[in-house]
């Protein structure tokens, strides 16, 4: 690794299962290595996180993944998390994403199907919700797709304008448009994926191009060309992850695309792999290259380092986050891994 990128990772994970809250982690520039540093559970479950930033410097977010739906925001400029406010209520139940848009903050609530917006203080900390947008349908699998489960919230482009709600339970991405003076949310449009796709989470080419879609239900990346001037979302074509993949309890979760735009990674939990996947040059089609195991078991989230050279995959129920070399060709080499009961996310600073 070189020196260039975040120095410091922080662990989410589930404390109703053994986890510690959120671990903090020194990176070693060299080796890519965590060293544990700190430890903070002032919420429960706190199992995804996001950065954004107050007149004082970084500040770290976090879901608390609960019927009671919560986020908290800490001040991570020192050597330890502090609590920045108080932990404030999302209006929804069991948030499982969250991002930074502008001076509020975005959640996606699993099991109520909403989307909840938040504004921040000068010092970071989240308010009452001033807007949360409700979702209704559902899918053709009956346990999973009764209703809707908004999963993902990502704010797809520099504009600021748009975030990407990706929802498991309707079969669909919807497109949202914030009101930066009321904080109010509008629906802009709702782009319907093939039926039992189960979409879980996506990722932005980095030309801001295209978006790739992974499916939960049905082990597949949609690929949907983006135009962020009009809001427009389409997809295009659909790519099976191979054999690791087709498999029936095969449950991907989480994609990654390089700086680059040339690899795409998919963690795969049920076969416990990550699967390498080739982008062409025009971003529209895809094609496996291997799969590798990703060191542990049922691994929620991937997450590449921001020098690019790396790959870490929270694997929940080993209890472990894993760090993986990346070779020329993206194929990841395992180099390490750190304990962390019931991990479930990683983020950079």
């Amino acid at each position: 690794m070189t020196s260039t990128g975040a120095q410091r990772a922080f662990i989410g994970s589930f404390t109703t299962s053994g986890g510690r809250g959120i671990v903090q982690a020194a990176v070693d520039p060299a080796t890519g290595a965590l060293t544990p540093t700190a430890a903070v559970a002032t919420v429960p479950n706190p199992s995804y996180l996001a950065v954004g930033r107050s007149g004082g410097g970084p500040v770290l977010y976090c879901v608390s993944e609960t019927a009671q739906g919560a986020v908290a925001a800490y001040d991570v400029a020192g050597a330890s998390p502090v609590p920045v406010g108080e932990p404030a209520p999302v209006g929804g139940a069991d948030p499982t994403h969250l991002a930074v848009l502008g001076d509020h903050l975005v959640t996606a609530n699993y099991s109520s199907g909403s989307v909840t917006a938040l504004p921040l203080a000068a010092d970071g900390s989240p308010g009452s919700p001033s807007g949360v947008l409700r979702n209704a349908g559902s899918g053709p699998d009956a346990e999973r797709q009764e209703g809707p489960h908004a999963h993902q919230v990502v704010v797809p482009d520099p504009s600021g304008r748009w975030v990407l709600n990706v929802d498991l339970g309707t079969d669909s991405v919807r497109v949202c448009e914030l009101d930066p003076a009321t904080g109010g949310l509008r629906l802009h449009a709702d782009v319907a994926l093939p039926p039992g796709t189960g979409p879980r989470h996506l990722v932005v080419h980095p030309r801001g191009t295209h978006v790739y879609v992974l499916g939960e239900l049905r082990p597949v990346v949609t690929v949907c060309r983006w135009d962020s001037a009009g809001g427009e979302l389409r997809p295009v074509g659909e790519f099976p992850l191979g054999p690791d993949g087709a498999e029936d309890h095969a449950q991907p979760s989480a994609p990654v695309i390089s700086l680059d735009g040339r690899r795409l990674w998919a963690a795969v939990r049920g076969t416990d792999t990550i699967v390498v996947l080739a982008v062409a040059e025009d971003g529209e089609r895809l094609e496996v290259l291997t799969s590798v195991p990703c060191g542990g078991s049922w691994p929620r989230d991937l997450v590449l380092h921001p020098s690019g050279e790396r790959l870490y995959a929270a694997n929940e129920r080993s209890g472990d986050v894993t760090w993986f070399d990346l070779d020329e060709e993206g194929v990841p080499r395992r180099a390490g891994a750190l304990d962390v009961p019931a991990a479930s996310s990683v983020l950079f600073v």
